[in-house]
């Protein structure tokens, strides 16, 4: 197993972490706990020593299952994160309370690493206003916490505030070759490393949208390696910055955790031509983008209800990826029947309001209509 040493720590961490938010599940919705221990017990055994929780993961039962099944290793021999669920805190008694509730849940007495959780700007703000961030600084000094760090969504100038704001052990945040000028991306992970700050990466492929491509972009990856699955390059693709020290896989099959094993036990950064070759089919998925919203709404809200940001990032996304699945749950459910394209009753006030001139009502249509052929399922 691929280790990476945390020098500002003075520890060492599998270079493969297992992300506990997507265990497998039975037919009731509630986790497989006999299948998810294999899993976990397979990693472990190869070397993976980071398990990364969180309090609502499972509605609650990710923290619980992982404490009983951590509960018969050497309490040294592991890493285990969790975070604060930041939006559940109104005062550092709220905080107190939960960080109890997590230790309960998992069995411990102690949080390796413990992160705030999701920060954007408010939130952050938020917590600072109410001293939570002290009150985390005061149980890092009574042993409880280790390593006190946070997890990020937002922009880069808000994670240059944050990272800023003090000394942080460590920081996560969502990084992948699709998302590199997203969020804090690139220039974050620059700043990071910049100012010694350890890289815990999630979401590396993209919610499994890099795991699966339609035939023309999976062929290229197998050219380079038919040996290996499409997602172990966008693995490797992380892996290869030496400032990232964790990558987060959120597993869900035995399968997924053998192929992730086979990738971090003979871990190979990119080489010059897979780096290449990569940049040259982010470039061809992004060339698929149907039309240009930038999700500004200004044609928001609609009068029949229609969300025009949601179908467009819906449609391109589908058109960029050629895989119907990507999108599955963002159409069916997210936007549903009532928000759907399909509700558009072509008034035309979308279109006066758009500052990208987009022809919205055409492309509402051809929106629907590709959503329903449902022409790309890639399994």
């Amino acid at each position: 197993m691929e280790k990476r040493k945390l020098e500002k720590l003075g520890i060492e961490t599998s270079l493969l972490g297992f992300g506990c938010m997507r265990f497998p599940q039975t037919a009731d919705g509630k986790i497989n706990e006999p299948e998810t221990e294999k899993m976990l017990d397979r990693a472990i055994g190869a070397g993976v020593n980071y398990i990364d929780t969180a309090y609502p993961y499972h509605g609650g039962q990710s923290e619980v299952v992982v404490g009983k099944v951590l509960k018969k290793y050497d309490r040294s021999s592991f890493y285990l994160a969790t975070k604060l669920p930041v939006w559940m805190v109104n005062s550092r008694e709220d905080a107190d309370r939960l960080f109890q509730e997590q230790l309960t849940r998992l069995q411990t007495d102690y949080i390796d690493f413990y992160l705030l959780h999701a920060l954007g700007k408010s939130r952050f703000e938020d917590m600072v206003r109410l001293g939570v961030v002290e009150r985390l600084e005061e149980l890092k000094k009574q042993g409880k916490i280790k390593y006190l760090g946070f997890s990020f969504h937002d922009s880069y100038e808000v994670f240059e505030q944050i990272l800023n704001y003090r000394e942080w052990d460590f920081c996560q945040i969502q990084l992948n070759y699709m998302d590199a000028e997203e969020q804090a991306g690139l220039r974050g992970y620059k700043l990071a490393e910049q100012k010694g700050v350890p890289i815990v990466v999630m979401e590396p492929v993209k919610g499994g949208s890099l795991a699966a491509f339609a035939g023309d972009i999976a062929s290229r990856f197998h050219s380079l390696d038919p040996e290996a699955s499409v997602a172990s390059f966008a693995l490797r693709w992380v892996g290869s910055l030496p400032n990232v020290k964790v990558v987060l896989s959120g597993m869900s099959t035995m399968e997924q955790v053998e192929d992730n094993l086979k990738t971090f036990c003979s871990f190979r950064p990119l080489s010059e031509k897979e780096s290449r070759e990569i940049s040259d089919i982010v470039a061809l998925i992004r060339s698929r983008v149907q039309n240009g919203c930038t999700g500004c709404r200004y044609c928001m809200p609609c009068p029949a209800g229609v969300d025009i940001p949601g179908n467009f990032r819906v449609w391109n996304t589908y058109h960029m990826y050629q895989n119907y699945n990507v999108v599955r749950w963002n159409w069916e459910h997210e936007l549903g029947e009532s928000k759907q394209a399909k509700c558009c009753v072509k008034c035309g006030k979308c279109e006066t309001a758009c500052p990208q001139k987009l022809s919205i009502r055409k492309d509402l249509e051809k929106v629907q209509a590709d959503l329903d052929k449902k022409e790309f399922i890639v399994e």
